[in-house]
């Protein structure tokens, strides 16, 4: 059964890689132009070239826009008014140190893509800031040391070393509650979930759901307003929410900074 299951997700990726596109023939005025220059002795100066826009494939569309429709429906009519409610018996005080704790307890992941990227520098630097938080931050609650971008300290993940080693992202999938993703990054999450110690911590599956679904409630508490401000500033917003998560994406395997909507890292306390 696992066969054919393979051998399909290995065709729609190499369906959706990019394909060479044919020569275009010269436009006849610009040919006649060159014509002209040549017998004048002037060279027709050059126009500019404009920066390549490539959409990532989305081969599943029919799929993708259904499980868009679900985890919209899910955030407003569940999502939302529970992180409402939540927001009325934790201040967001609490609720940040929540997220510090989630965040440090995941060092693992962020080390193992440092040295899976061969930036020795950063592996160290999370180590260390991971030691410091832990013990002087009271297991990571409060960041005694913040994340520091210009030492490589920051999110890293498998689907993007993957990426830094030149894999291409492959077709664009949004799975339930997880949301936006892509092949690269789906394998990339599947890698990850063996060095993130939350899985050992809570080897049973209800464990594990209850735990990842508290996390998540806090996560939304502190967002609450940005996928509404996404929506209304969008004309069509499956087709922005899929250029916002591969633009975000690239931007991280390129190691820049990500000035888009709806991914931007809020401010650390």
């Amino acid at each position: 059964m696992r066969q054919p299951i393979i051998i399909f997700v290995i065709a729609v990726f190499l369906f959706s890689l990019p394909r060479v596109s044919p020569a275009v023939e010269d436009d006849p005025g610009q040919a006649a132009m060159r014509a002209d220059a040549g017998q004048s002795g002037s060279e027709v100066p050059a126009e500019p070239e404009e920066a390549e826009v490539k959409p990532i494939p989305d081969p599943l569309e029919p799929w993708n826009r259904v499980m868009f429709t679900f985890n919209d429906r899910l955030y407003f009519w569940v999502m939302k008014p529970v992180a409402n409610g939540y927001n009325f018996f934790v201040p967001e005080w609490g609720r940040i140190r929540v997220r510090n704790a989630v965040s440090n307890i995941a060092m693992p992941v962020r080390f193992a893509n440092s040295i899976l990227q061969l930036k020795f520098h950063a592996a160290i630097a999370e180590l260390g800031r991971f030691v410091v938080n832990s013990t002087g931050g009271i297991g990571g609650m409060f960041e005694i040391v913040k994340p520091n971008p210009e030492i490589g300290t920051g999110d890293k993940d498998l689907g993007q070393t993957l990426g830094k080693y030149g894999i291409p992202s492959g077709f664009y999938i949004i799975w339930p509650v997880l949301g936006p993703s892509s092949f690269r990054d789906s394998v990339g999450l599947a890698g990850d979930y063996f060095v993130t110690p939350e899985s050992y911590i809570t080897p049973f599956i209800w464990d594990g759901l209850a735990v990842r679904s508290y996390e998540r409630v806090n996560d939304t508490s502190l967002r609450i307003g940005d996928y509404e401000d996404f929506k209304e500033a969008s004309v069509e917003p499956y087709a922005a929410m899929r250029d916002a998560y591969h633009e975000y994406r690239k931007s991280k395997v390129e190691g820049g900074a990500y000035e888009g909507p709806l991914y931007q890292e809020k401010d650390r306390r």
